[in-house]
């Protein structure tokens, strides 16, 4: 077996594979950008090699970099995680010329299979289910208007060396597909180097399903089953699950024996993954196999016991697989939320910036039948980056049941704090309290249908409410009690809402049973809430409690007048007032927003690519006024109405912040 392994990646990935190669006993090199110098990765490993600044332009994608480090470390093999040179065949090949192993699939495996367009001529010939689309070059936009019309719109426009999300968008119009193609061009020469795209019909609510397997090299692979991804946005993936709650054991079958023939069509020789699009009806069609790890692993490792990460070194090294088809099972439901460094009230915009604050729920068995797993590759008081993708952790929870599995991922994302800059756990809370996702009625359309006008949280459902009232009570009682108030005030009104004085009203009476569990009557509603287990002091960011029996965790903030209270997707300010003062609340005037109308504002951190404007131009509505790009994605801002410029504030190559000023109109 290999003694030393070099990782020539970086973040959770890096630090995922450090602990399975410390598991095996096997020594770790972390090679690393400047921006990466502090990083846990380089802290876990036993060596680490600075290899450049931070874009990845000029670190983690030179593979001259990387082999140098291998010389210098004396490490016998590569592990590229995902991204960057994961899905490099050059990369493979020359390690491989250098008498280094690569573990990951063999270059010629990587050279069919991660190319969309031949992969996808492979798959037909292999006998797998394909897309109706167009796999050939495409040079220009007329070109691909015209083919988009004879296959039909909609039409999916992907970046031959895709991957991640990136360089996808999809037409339902010739002016759509004028200014689309052009767009993945772009995004695809920036991120992959490669300009090539293709066409294929896209399927109107598909579900993205995805069936992992593994090979050795002596002939045998294997599936571990499928994932269900199709919670996604941007066609990012957001939410994963193993196993489907589409698939039955016969499209089980169909799907994982058409994988497996792929894989053995090539020589397929590690872990990999081919994803199918796939119908309500459960018809099925391959998109493309990623030659890499996934991202989303833990969910497979979950409900099947087996270690991919070793299963990939070990058939690096040439070991053959120490298992069968029949001898795989799936036991039980995971489900994995990736939590991302953006802000969901603000259309998910990436947030870069310091994690101050990082609460993460205990892993490992819980009292009420789940289990956690947390990959993270960040700290608390460590930077995220503009420079990669904004993602800080993939909570994962396992659970004997799909239901158990979301009430678990779903105590675990209450359990996760984090302050600093924006993040996406109240909205990944959301998806769990949604019934239609507790249904199992998923689509790769799921986030635009259940949220057209983007996220602004959820109302609070009664038992919310409840949690809401009897936190702020109780936090008001501490602080009372620390000020030395000889009151002894029992009567209070708390007000929910989120203006100067509107909200809704509770009117509450406080007492102490012998357990000193805070009891509070709700005033008029002739009933009682039983607050026990209270776990909360000043300056603590977390409110634990259990409220008549079920325990519950709330994210809290003292402010001038109250509380901010989260409870997963419900998030309101909270003031525990006498009567006299409640009613001087009612009559203060709401805070009027201030008029934007007229500027476009950047919508968050990030660099200026253009300015297509000028002062004095008029535009109108719809027209490109500005592109940004933040975290190797490009956004493009459109006036929202006719105007005229009147002033023009940043250029190309300029940094900006959110809500700064780009182009004002008059």
């Amino acid at each position: 077996m290999f003694s030393k392994i070099l990782i020539a990646n970086r973040g959770e990935i890096a630090v995922r594979i450090i602990k399975t190669c410390r598991r095996m006993g096997i020594a770790t090199v972390q090679v690393y950008s400047e921006a990466d110098a502090g990083s846990l990765a380089v802290e876990m490993a036993d060596e680490a090699v600075l290899i450049g600044p931070a874009p990845a332009a000029q670190s983690y994608l030179l593979a001259d970099r990387i082999v140098e480090a291998v010389r210098q470390t004396g490490a016998e093999a590569v592990h590229p995680g995902f991204g960057f040179l994961s899905e490099n065949a050059g990369f493979a090949r020359r390690l491989r010329e250098e008498g280094i192993a690569f573990i990951g699939p063999n270059p010629k495996a990587i050279e069919a299979m991660g190319d969309k367009i031949s992969s996808k001529k492979l798959a037909a010939e292999a006998g797998v289910s394909t897309v109706p689309g167009h796999m050939g070059l495409i040079e220009t936009t007329d070109e691909a208007v015209r083919i988009a019309n004879e296959i039909g719109y909609p039409i999916m426009i992907k970046a031959s060396a895709g991957g991640g999300g990136k360089g996808i968008r999809v037409a339902h119009s010739d002016a759509d597909m004028a200014e689309g193609f052009a767009a993945v061009k772009g995004e695809a020469l920036n991120a992959f180097g490669d300009d090539r795209v293709f066409l294929e019909k896209f399927i109107v609510d598909p579900r993205h399903i995805e069936i992992q397997v593994l090979g050795d090299k002596h002939g045998n692979v294997v599936h571990l089953f499928e994932r269900e991804c199709s919670i996604q946005r941007r066609n990012q993936k957001v939410i994963e699950e193993a196993p489907s709650p589409l698939l039955d054991e016969k499209t089980r079958a169909a799907m994982g024996a058409q994988a497996v023939a792929l894989a053995k069509a090539v020589n397929y020789d590690s872990a990999g993954t081919v994803e199918f699009v796939a119908g309500q009806d459960k018809s099925f069609f391959f998109l493309e196999m990623n030659t890499r790890l996934q991202v989303e692993h833990p969910v497979t490792e979950l409900i099947t016991g087996v270690d991919l990460v070793e299963q990939m070194i070990r058939s690096a090294w040439g070991e053959r697989l120490a298992f069968q088809q029949k001898d795989l099972r799936i036991n039980g439901w995971a489900i994995e939320s990736r939590i991302y460094a953006e802000d969901p009230y603000r259309g998910f915009l990436p947030s870069i910036g310091r994690l101050v604050r990082y609460d993460t729920a205990e892993e490992g068995p819980h009292a009420d039948g789940y289990t956690v797993r947390n990959d993270s590759g960040v700290r608390e008081g460590e930077e995220i980056s503009m420079f990669y993708d904004p993602m800080i952790a993939k909570l994962c929870a396992w659970a004997p049941t799909r239901d158990a599995a979301i009430d678990g991922m779903a105590r675990a994302l209450e359990d996760t704090h984090l302050s600093g800059l924006g993040h996406n756990v109240p909205f990944l809370a959301a998806v769990m309290d949604q019934p239609r996702f507790r249904s199992g009625r998923l689509s790769t359309r799921y986030i635009q249908d259940e949220f057209p006008d983007g996220f602004h949280g959820l109302a609070p459902d009664r038992r919310q409410s409840d949690i809401l009232i009897a936190a702020a009570a109780a936090m008001n009682e501490i602080l009372t009690e620390l000020s030395g108030d000889p009151s002894n005030r029992t009567d209070w009104i708390v007000l929910i809402g989120t203006g100067a004085g509107s909200g809704e009203a509770h009117g509450v009476t406080l007492s102490y049973d012998d357990d000193e569990a805070l009891t509070l009557e709700l005033a008029g509603e002739d009933r009682a809430l039983r607050l026990s287990d209270i776990d909360w002091r000043p300056g603590l960011a977390q409110f634990r409690a259990e409220l008549d029996g079920r325990p519950f965790t709330a994210e809290v903030a003292r402010v001038a007048d109250g509380f901010v209270i989260r409870h997963r997707a419900a998030k309101a300010r909270v003031r525990v007032l006498t009567p006299a003062v409640a009613a001087l609340y009612a009559r203060l005037p709401e805070k009027q927003a201030a008029d934007t109308s007229k500027l476009i504002q950047s919508p968050m951190p990030g660099l200026v690519v253009a300015i297509p404007v000028a002062v004095g131009q008029e535009v109108k509505t719809g027209e490109t006024v500005a592109i940004i790009e933040a975290m190797k994605m490009q956004n493009i801002l459109k006036a929202e109405r006719d105007g005229v410029v009147k002033a023009v504030s940043a250029r190309a190559g300029d940094p900006v912040a959110a809500d700064d000023v780009l182009v004002e109109f008059e």
